[in-house]
């Protein structure tokens, strides 16, 4: 009930604010018109799931607290991060001492991976013939992933996206990407990062309007060990997304609607 709500207060505030609602005819339906989330996934030509459209991640059903994301509501009850003590001492201090602010996104700069996806904000998924695309809505960011069968760079040129090579693994659609720099924070809640860190993310479809990513960190500088968070994603139909800059602000209505959370 809690996730159908959040939806329909996403799309009641796309309505309400004009954002872009556009049918598509592709979209299967139930008897009343509306759109069934429950089919089965769409799939290209040559067989694999469609990862295509706007999608928005469900909101974790226990909550570290509601205005921080944390990556430890997207991993099972009892889990935990085991952290070397540099990072234990940054991680206590963005939390406890800065209360959670000083993220880079309040200053315009990325959010990073996974927490780019945290946030109750709406991202597209791309696919062309070499490379995906994934457009994030909030702030007007975009990753390459590149499926052309390159090898990763010599000198990636840490970046805040890193350098991203994606390939099938049955029906999962693996990213590994390395060359991360170290700004960005892994949630809101303040889990930093090392320039080390490399991730490994499955995105599966489960159906038309649900699919799940699983990502895996590996930072041997700042985690004793890799760990998995698993993050629910419901398909938004009939709409895109809107154009978001800092000085041009209109995505925190959709943001609040969604889940309430911290930008």
């Amino acid at each position: 009930m809690g996730l159908s709500f959040g939806i329909l207060l996403v799309l009641a505030s796309v309505s309400s604010a004009q954002w872009i609602h556009h049918p598509d005819p592709k979209t299967p339906r139930t008897a009343d018109g509306k759109p069934n989330l429950t089919a089965p996934l769409s799939r290209t030509p040559d067989g694999r799931p469609d990862l295509s459209g706007v999608w928005i991640r469900v909101p974790p059903v226990k909550r570290d607290n509601p205005a921080n994301n944390n990556l430890l509501d997207y991993m099972p009850d009892g889990a935990t991060i085991s952290m070397r003590p540099e990072a234990a001492a940054l991680y206590q201090r963005r939390r406890d001492v800065l209360l959670g602010t000083g993220r880079p996104s309040e200053r315009c700069l990325p959010h990073g991976i996974p927490d780019a996806m945290l946030p109750g904000v709406p991202y597209k998924i791309v696919e062309t013939p070499g490379l995906v695309l994934i457009l994030y809505e909030q702030l007007g960011r975009f990753r390459q992933v590149f499926t052309d069968g390159r090898a990763y760079p010599v000198d990636p040129q840490p970046a805040w996206w890193g350098y991203s090579i994606g390939k099938w693994d049955g029906d999962a659609f693996v990213i590994e990407t390395t060359g991360y720099n170290d700004k960005t924070w892994l949630d809101d809640s303040g889990h930093p990062h090392s320039d080390a860190m490399k991730t490994t993310e499955r995105f599966r479809r489960i159906d038309f309007g649900h699919m799940e990513i699983g990502i895996t960190i590996d930072d041997p500088k700042f985690y004793t060990q890799p760990f998995t968070v698993t993050i629910p994603f419901e398909l938004l139909p009939d709409t895109d997304l809107i154009e978001d800059v800092c000085d041009n602000e209109k995505d925190a209505a959709r943001i609040g609607a969604s889940s309430g959370t911290d930008r």
